[in-house]
């Protein structure tokens, strides 16, 4: 499993998430799903507010194949900004993409819903296609589940774009804690290692020391630390850095070259890079985004 995918479900297994997927699908009658970039599934099978008529097709390969095509357009489409699709059949998928720093790591989604009011000619169009699909289900029980489906304004649906934009923003802001605070099965030795490392983070430390205080070499430290961890030891003084610096700059009080200094950083220019590099923002714009928010 891909670091990114990891990070995806830590994101979905979040109360934050839940909490969202929740109100987010009360609140609009849609199902929304969080998945990573590269997937190769069906991103609504089987959540609260599915299609009815999309679940009836996911039971067949050729239906789910041509679904699939549409997620794949969306993941080369929407990589930098919302995106929606139009499927055969008539209904829309719409992705946001879902950043850490400047690296996409997944697609917020939502979709199964019509543009406009389906007509009797389109599901004539459907119902054709599904007997080519090998679908097998009474005439009467596809009509019904076609003409089920949500039919979104473009109004509506501009605000369902924004709704999954915002908390797209929001789950880039915290893949960063995330990544940090991600557990894995680790040995002793990298446990006392985070810890020594979170104890001394604000200073010039190098591998070597760290290594040297957890017994171990540096070349066998580099490598269980990257094994355990999914980052080099280099990335993760630097999240632990950049998270602190987030709270800091909370503080209106507090330059930012000040803020710099205070968390372990040698070079303003060295803050200023890392921190876009994690963030996707300058420190300047993460300070006047927190000032508007």
């Amino acid at each position: 499993m891909s670091d990114n995918t990891n990070l995806i479900t830590s994101l979905t297994n979040s109360k934050i998430y839940r909490d969202y997927e929740r109100a987010f699908s009360d609140a609009t009658g849609l199902p929304v799903s969080l998945r990573p970039v590269e997937s190769w599934q069906l991103p609504h099978h089987g959540h609260r507010h599915e299609n009815r008529f999309c679940a009836l097709m996911a039971e067949k390969s050729h239906s789910c194949s041509a679904c699939l095509q549409v997620q794949q357009k969306l993941s080369e489409t929407a990589t930098h900004e919302p995106q929606s699709v139009t499927c055969q059949i008539g209904l829309c998928d719409t992705a946001v993409p879902v950043r850490m720093g400047e690296q996409l790591i997944g697609f917020l989604q939502t979709g199964q819903f019509f543009r406009k009011e389906p007509t009797a000619a389109q599901f004539e169009r459907t119902a054709k296609l599904a007997a080519e699909w090998g679908i097998r289900v009474e005439r009467q029980e596809l009509k019904d589940a076609y003409f089920s489906g949500s039919v979104l304004s473009a109004r509506q649906h501009d605000s369902v774009v924004k709704l999954l934009y915002i908390f797209a923003q929001h789950l880039s802001l915290i893949t960063n804690q995330i990544a940090v605070q991600q557990q894995n099965s680790e040995p002793p030795v990298i446990t006392r290692a985070k810890q020594f490392i979170k104890e001394h983070q604000t200073e010039d430390l190098s591998l070597g020391q760290v290594a040297k205080a957890v017994n171990t070499s540096s070349f066998y430290f580099c490598k269980m630390f990257k094994r355990f961890t999914g980052i080099n030891f280099t990335d993760y003084l630097s999240r632990l850095r950049i998270e602190q610096a987030r709270n800091l700059l909370l503080n209106p009080n507090l330059r930012i070259s000040e803020i710099a200094y205070e968390v372990g950083f040698q070079s303003l220019t060295h803050f200023n890079r890392v921190f876009k590099k994690i963030i996707g923002q300058s420190p300047t714009e993460y300070r006047a985004q927190l000032a508007h928010a």
